[in-house]
C-alpha cells in the first residue's frame, strides 16, 4: 500500500508499508553495513570459503 503526497517544489513523498519483521531485518542489515570490522570479517570469510578453507558441519560434529 502506498500513497503520494504533493509538497512544495518538485518533491513527492511516498509512503510504503512493510512488516515489522522486514523493518527489523533492514535495521540489522544497516548495522552490519555500518561496521567496518564486521565487513572485513565477512570479506575474509568469503575468501576463505572460495579457497576451500572451511569444514563441513558433519566434520565439526565428528570432532566433538
Amino acid at each position: 500500500m502506498s500513497s503520494e503526497i504533493e509538497s512544495s517544489g518538485e518533491h513527492k513523498a511516498h509512503w510504503i508499508t512493510i512488516s515489522s519483521d522486514e523493518y527489523e531485518s533492514m535495521k540489522s542489515t544497516l548495522e552490519v553495513l555500518s561496521d567496518p570490522e564486521l565487513l572485513e570479517q565477512i570479506k575474509e570469510s568469503r575468501e576463505d570459503y572460495k579457497a576451500g578453507k572451511f569444514k563441513k558441519l558433519t566434520e565439526l560434529i565428528d570432532e566433538l
